[in-house]
């Protein structure tokens, strides 16, 4: 008997996440992974661990990419939905949880907040201009002290008396635990203060003028961090939830959102075997000089983007 289902790809800077999701909102196959600086060959180490999950029977019918390579990823999977992230997140949060109001998401290089009125997206805000408060940045901290992210986070846990750590600044904050460790607080409180630095920058700056209600649910690879859990329902007052699979959600919103697309031939995961590159060109049709990417699959012309308005053209 088949399993109808859909693909959803979510390629970020730092991560690559993808799931295989039944038509009834079942995860049949997931994965995580670093991206490493080639989205390309991330998203194809991603469809090898997917195929290799799937249960027997299994139809792929649709495919959708989320995320800062969603374009390029895209283009390779054939995807029938490319979508920004704040869609991708939101789509895949209320499908788990219906009448939320606030997504909070901190990535690996970015941070979002969400702002819905139960069933859609009411408003949202990013930073991407600075990686202090993120995962990236935690994960620099920790490695630093000897420790990974999670025992950190359960570390964190541990303090009864976080120091004040200043984090709007990798080099200032990593500057500030220096001199407080030299100062005689504890490892525990150290980190505890950490996490609460980056839930403080986070609000002051991401969630600025935001109303940020409840029920709030808390995304990206940092809500694994239970430090970061803590201090931010220390912060809001309130209880802040955690799903299983929260740093999957922009996957589950791709391919949800991407059901609509399917044209009635099943996805084949060998796609990502066959050979495909990029070039780049500076666009000479007006001032701005775009640099548009051409994407080629097997030598030939598949997509092209970057363009800021109608003269621009793929490269040749």
């Amino acid at each position: 008997m088949e399993t109808i289902a859909s693909l959803g790809v979510d390629i970020g800077s730092v991560s690559t996440k993808g799931v295989v999701l039944g038509s009834d909102g079942k995860l049949l196959a997931h994965e995580y992974l670093y991206t490493q600086g080639d989205p390309l060959e991330a998203a194809r180490e991603l469809l090898r661990s997917l195929y290799s999950q799937l249960p027997v029977g299994t139809v792929v019918s649709s495919v959708g990419t989320t995320g800062s390579a969603r374009r390029l990823v895209g283009a390779m999977l054939g995807a029938g939905a490319v979508k920004n992230e704040i869609t991708a997140h939101a789509v895949g949060a209320l499908s788990r949880r219906p009448g939320l109001r606030t997504i909070l998401e901190i990535g690996g290089q970015d941070s979002k907040i969400i702002l819905t009125d139960g069933k859609v997206v009411t408003d949202y805000a990013m930073n991407t201009l600075c990686a202090a408060g993120t995962g990236a940045f935690l994960s620099s901290q920790a490695e630093r002290m000897g420790l990974s992210v999670e025992e950190l986070g359960q570390a964190a846990l541990r303090s009864d008396a976080p120091a004040k750590i200043a984090a709007r600044c990798t080099v200032f904050a990593e500057s500030d635990l220096v001199h407080k460790a030299q100062a005689g607080h504890s490892k525990d409180d150290l980190l505890a203060g950490l996490c609460r630095a980056v839930v403080l920058n986070y609000l002051s700056n991401v969630g600025k003028g935001k109303r940020i209600r409840p029920p709030i649910v808390f995304q990206g690879g940092v809500s694994k961090n239970k430090g970061v859990i803590r201090a931010f329902e220390v912060e809001l007052g309130c209880e802040i939830h955690v799903d299983a699979d929260s740093h999957l959600m922009g996957a589950v919103g791709a391919a949800i959102l991407s059901r609509g697309t399917a044209t009635g031939k099943p996805f084949d995961f060998a796609a990502g075997e066959i050979p495909c590159s990029t070039k780049v060109n500076s666009c000479a049709g007006c001032a701005n000089n775009c640099e548009i990417v051409s994407f080629y699959q097997d030598g030939t012309l598949l997509d092209w983007w970057g363009a800021k308005c109608e003269k621009g053209s793929a490269s040749a």
